[in-house]
């Protein structure tokens, strides 16, 4: 069970496997580990001591940030990954990524953006998709057709509490036209697009 580790050269903490979502492409679909770790798969949630005393294993001076993106949705542990983020600035002077799904604002049941303000430097969120019923099909999310205009609105909302904003697409899982339309979303949106 693999709570840290490198995947080409940037520092993962791995704090859950819940997901809202059941995503196609998923690659938890097809393999336990990823980068350096023996399995991402995790028999229980690791409590935030437990990550501390994971993060004193690694020198975080060669790296150049830390992200909380692992074989779950992190926001699932949204408080845990702030009190961790906070730490880890503090202990380490590191900036702060959450790789995310976007639907933190219907896992708490309000706007969380406010709460990374001062403590998250990036955030990445997977679109995935141009419009709420393919993002369905594709992606399965438990709050269902709903899911697609939340991270929409997450997206206009986390930009007013953290500098860097980006989101993504997986390239294989789509076609040429729907990437073409998340890019035109996130140029609308004033945020940087990425195809993974």
């Amino acid at each position: 069970m693999s709570i840290v580790y490198d995947y080409f050269g940037g520092l993962y903490i791995n704090l859950t496997n819940k997901c809202t979502n059941r995503c196609e492409f998923c690659i938890r679909n097809f393999t336990d580990s990823l980068g350096n770790a023996d399995s991402l798969v995790l028999d229980r949630d690791p409590d935030v001591e437990e990550v501390k005393a994971e993060l004193r294993k690694w020198k975080l001076s060669n790296y150049d940030e830390v992200v909380f993106c692992g074989y779950g949705e992190p926001t699932e542990r949204l408080p845990e990954l702030l009190e961790l983020a906070k730490h880890i600035k503090a202990a380490y002077g590191k900036p702060i990524r959450i790789n995310t799904n976007g639907l933190a604002d219907l896992i708490w049941g309000e706007d969380t953006t406010a709460w990374l303000d001062g403590i998250i430097d990036s955030v990445s969120i997977s679109l995935n998709e141009a419009d709420a019923e393919s993002y369905d099909r594709l992606c399965h999310p438990r709050f269902g057709i709903q899911s697609y205009d939340a991270i929409l609105t997450y997206i206009k909302n986390v930009k007013k509490h953290v500098p860097n904003v980006a989101v993504s697409v997986v390239g294989g899982s789509i076609t040429y036209s729907a990437i073409e339309q998340c890019r035109k979303i996130a140029e609308d949106l004033d945020v940087t697009f990425k195809v993974r």
